[in-house]
């Protein structure tokens, strides 16, 4: 067993003994939780918070705050701890009371119970002072990434001589499971590529999981494998040892090129001398015997809990605090200044931190003219992205090295291309790291960024963890699909979506978009501009796509409200609705001339978004699919689960039961029943269902 030095200084060891028993009470409350890391990284903790954080806990959101990530997520009780100790306080109007402390005693008390600020894992939005949502492990190391690239892009295009309105640094803490996950990899990949000298991660090497000591899975050299990344690596090999904590993060401030890797070799749950290097300690409650043992070895009175020294919280309000206060009064007299001499750059800053758009953000989106011929909705909606992003700084972003194929770079004058020469280039190369894409673009998010990401649609389940955080977060991040459907061709079933479209749509809070033609990706990316909280995915086809006369059907318009009657019944209630979606609202189109010639009443709803649409009043919905009008057939190219609920249990559904085939496009629609024709005879059918005579 490792020997470990206490810190010499009794105010350090008592905080540090705070931090770490405020961890085991809590644990010891819920009967429930992880308390081994946490007791074993309060020394850095402390360390990092008391002396190297820029971070103002009166301001949580100051915007050029210090970052720090417990990607560790399951040491949730030490983040919570120091959100208490250093008294941050609430920011958010929605989920807490304005100016009152973001984390009280009595939260800590009920961790993990319902409604706590301290749940099981740190949740972004819910309680001030957490910079991200972490639990699944590597995120928040992949996350902070984002963060870190955002610090550099921020401080080029604001930063003026006299001027440095930008330049944080990340700090993020991780453990052997956030290694070995592969989106910790891709990431510290970028990460090393890019030299980023103001990242910092601190991992903590315990050598335990949950299934027992790392050995059983995990034998590799991290440090080797991170220097051949690009990092700088240094270690501490005690974890109670402040000096050398202290130099680590020295070392790290010294680094100009290069992030930097903090090895700390610790002893999980270390405490009393008798508690082991177990998987037990690490993810169970200690129970009272072993509490009461390590309270006595840290010389804390063994009956009391939550014990908080009125001298621990002074010393944190005279070190983080007073630092963090003096800091942010300086850039606020700084900025005051700075919207003197660079008032549109002010205005900018201002705009981006709260999620405004710019004056006059739409001016310039194109209106497609009628053409039959057509444009693929990923064309037409890199046209949009170019004229927007022209108006919108701050909107920025790339591809999993598909940007030519997604039709997602920006080719206008001064775009540029992020690197280490241009920090403020707006084309963002992720190389084929779709998982760290979605990642770094929610660590651009959560830094005001407005941040898009592209990729075939297929490949939106690698994206899948990083697009459920970005909805749990609610930050709206852009996830830009192309390559929707069976459309793609020749390619196969390996690159066919099928099961994609059912899979986004089933994320609570994500707004899932997939336009018909090149009005409504303008109508899209009007919707998507505006919003504030909700990520979106926005999914787009390859081939090309009728741009429809406007004048003969309603206006694109219609697209903010989820689904709208597109062709209606010539006279009186339609005895069919036709449903369709993307590149299929096209085949719905002719299936409804077809029935027309027939004398058949039928309606086509075009349904690019059930999100939007269900956000609508029932009196709307109803008006669009009357309940009365129960002979309904919807098409997608995507599996048919979900669509009963607007088609009900008797309507018909035509989609994708199975995987696709590699075949020309044309012979896959005729294959699996995407033709007006195959349409009209469900429209047919639906009819004879319902009682009404067929043509």
């Amino acid at each position: 067993m490792a020997t470990f030095s206490a810190p010499s200084d009794k105010i350090d060891q008592q905080a540090i003994n705070t931090i770490r028993t405020l961890c085991i009470d809590a644990v010891e409350a819920a009967n429930s939780g992880h308390p081994g890391t946490a007791m074993a990284m309060a020394p850095l903790a402390y360390l990092l918070w008391n002396k190297h954080l820029k971070f103002d806990p009166a301001d949580p959101i100051w915007p050029n705050r210090d970052r720090f990530v417990l990607s560790a997520g399951h040491a949730s009780t030490l983040l919570y701890s120091m959100l208490h100790l250093t008294g941050v306080k609430s920011v958010n109007e929605k989920y807490e009371t304005l100016g009152k402390q973001a984390v009280t005693l009595a939260d800590i008390m009920n961790f993990r119970q319902a409604d706590s600020k301290c749940p099981g894992h740190p949740e972004y939005r819910w309680t001030s002072g957490i910079e991200t949502t972490t639990g699944p492990l590597g995120q928040g190391v992949a996350t902070s990434v984002g963060m870190a690239m955002a610090s550099r892009w921020m401080a080029k295009q604001f930063n003026r001589p006299n001027f440095d309105m930008f330049g944080y640094n990340v700090y993020a803490l991780c453990g052997d499971g956030c290694m070995m996950e592969g989106i910790s990899n891709e990431a510290a990949s970028l990460a090393g590529h890019h030299k980023l000298s103001n990242l910092c991660w601190i991992y903590d090497n315990n050598r335990i999981t949950i299934e027992g000591n790392t050995d059983l899975a995990f034998t590799e050299d991290v440090a080797t494998r991170f220097i051949a990344l690009g990092w700088n690596v240094t270690r501490v090999g005690d974890a109670n040892d402040l000096a050398m904590l202290d130099r680590a993060f020295q070392t790290f401030h010294n680094e100009e090129h290069r992030p930097t890797l903090i090895i700390i070799d610790s002893l999980i749950a270390y405490g009393a001398p008798n508690l082991q290097d177990t998987p037990e300690a690490h993810g169970a409650p200690l129970g009272d015997v072993e509490v009461r043992q390590t309270k006595r070895n840290y010389g804390w009175p063994e009956d009391e809990k939550f014990l908080v020294p009125g001298a621990v919280l002074e010393h944190f309000a005279q070190g983080i605090g007073q630092r963090g206060k003096q800091a942010r009064a300086e850039w606020i007299e700084q900025f005051k200044a700075y919207k003197s001499y660079y008032r549109d750059l002010a205005d900018q800053l201002d705009r981006m931190q709260h999620r405004k758009l710019p004056e006059d953000w739409d001016k310039d989106l194109p209106v497609f003219e009628p053409d039959e011929e057509g444009i693929a909705s990923r064309a037409s909606s890199g046209k949009v992205l170019n004229a927007l992003a022209q108006r919108v700084p701050w909107l920025i972003g790339g591809a999993a090295d598909l940007a030519p194929s997604t039709k997602t770079s920006l080719t206008f004058d001064g775009a540029g291309d992020f690197s280490i020469e241009d920090p403020g280039g707006r084309n963002f190369h992720f190389g084929v790291r779709e998982h760290a894409m979605g990642a770094i673009a929610n660590g651009m998010a959560l830094c005001k960024i407005r941040p898009f990401t592209a990729g075939f649609f297929i490949f939106s389940d690698y994206c899948k963890p990083t697009i459920r955080l970005s909805a749990l977060m609610e930050i709206p991040a852009i996830h830009i699909f192309t390559h929707d459907s069976i459309g793609v061709g020749e390619d196969g079933p390996t690159h066919q979506p099928v099961e994609q479209l059912p899979s986004l749509r089933s994320i609570p809070g994500l707004i899932t978009i997939r336009p018909a033609d090149a009005n409504e990706v303008v109508e899209a990316w009007r919707v998507t501009a505006k919003l504030r909280h909700e990520p979106v995915a926005m999914v787009l086809s390859r081939q090309n796509l009728p741009t429809l006369d406007r004048s003969e059907f309603a206006s694109a318009q219609g697209l903010a409200k989820g689904a709208y009657v597109l062709a209606d019944a010539a006279e009186g209630d339609p005895e069919v609705i036709l449903i369709g979606t993307g590149s299929e609202l096209h085949l719905c189109i002719s299936a409804y001339r077809e029935l027309k010639e027939q004398g058949i009443n039928a309606r086509v709803v075009s349904m690019p978004s059930w999100e939007l649409f269900e956000a609508q009043s029932p009196a709307y919905r109803q008006q669009v699919l009357p309940p009365k009008v129960t002979a309904r057939v919807a098409v997608e190219q995507a599996s048919t689960f979900g669509w009963e609920r607007y088609v009900g249990l008797t309507g018909a559904i035509i989609g994708m039961d199975t995987f696709g085939a590699s075949a020309p496009l044309s012979e896959l629609q005729g294959k699996f029943g995407f033709t007006p024709e195959a349409i009209a005879d469900a429209a047919r059918r639906q009819i004879g269902q319902t009682g009404k005579a067929a043509a």
